[in-house]
This record gives structure tokens, C-alpha cells and sequence, in this order.
């Protein structure tokens, strides 16, 4: 089996995922995933697609992440490896998709309006 590369997008974060056969490490950003990913939470986002398909300790991970917040990454790269591993076995779409691991979320930052404190937040109006 070749390298298998998909990128996964998540707010503004990118995450450009390397699948290949092998033991199970995950690497982001040259370390490892308990390094980066200190909270369980986030460890089990990135493993999600993994448990689903019942192929834990069959693939190595390589990735590359930038933008965002950790949360943000986190989901980058389950979209990422989740695309990955449809790419595997066709199989793997008909657990993942109901999921919803194959759904890129739209959800942004909505921009600051110009004469407006924030995006929605308006100046308060004083009447004397």
C-alpha cells in the first residue's frame, strides 16, 4: 500500500493527513499524538475513525496541522484520516458517514461590521 494523502478543514484550521500501513503511531507536527493532544478528549476525536472501523493498530499517521485553536485541528484530522480511510476500503464510508465524520463543518468566525463593536454587538446608545 502506497502513502495516501487528504487534507481535512476545520474553522481555520488545515490538516494534511499521510496515511500508510503500520503499528499504529500517530505523529503531529513530529511529535507524538499524547504530546500534542494532551486531553483524552481530543485524543479520541483523532482516533475516532479508527475505533469505528475496527482498524486501530493497522495504520501509521502523519501530520501536518496549522491554524486554528486545538479543538479546531483536533477535528481537522478526523476528517481527514476519516477521508483517508474511505480511500482504504470503500467499506469504511457506510460506518462513517452515519457519524457524521465525513461532513466538513461549515460553521466560521462571522466578520466585525464596520460602526459595530463586534459582529453582532452594537455600541450602546446613551440619550440624555
Amino acid at each position: 500500500m502506497e502513502i495516501i494523502h487528504k487534507i481535512g478543514r476545520r474553522k481555520t484550521a488545515v490538516a494534511r493527513v499521510y496515511l500508510s500501513q503500520g503499528n499504529g503511531t500517530i505523529t503531529i507536527n513530529n511529535k507524538e499524538l499524547n504530546d500534542y493532544f494532551p486531553t483524552a478528549t481530543l485524543q479520541y476525536k483523532v482516533k475516532q475513525p479508527f475505533t469505528l472501523t475496527d482498524t486501530t493498530d493497522n495504520y501509521d499517521v502523519k501530520v501536518n496541522v496549522y491554524g486554528g485553536g486545538i479543538t479546531g485541528q483536533a477535528e481537522a484530522i478526523r476528517l481527514a484520516i476519516s477521508r483517508a480511510m474511505c480511500e482504504v476500503d470503500s467499506e469504511n464510508r457506510a460506518t462513517l458517514k452515519p457519524e457524521g465524520l465525513l461532513t466538513r463543518d461549515p460553521r466560521m468566525v462571522e466578520r466585525k461590521k464596520f460602526g459595530q463593536k463586534k459582529a453582532r454587538k452594537k455600541f450602546q446608545f446613551s440619550k440624555r
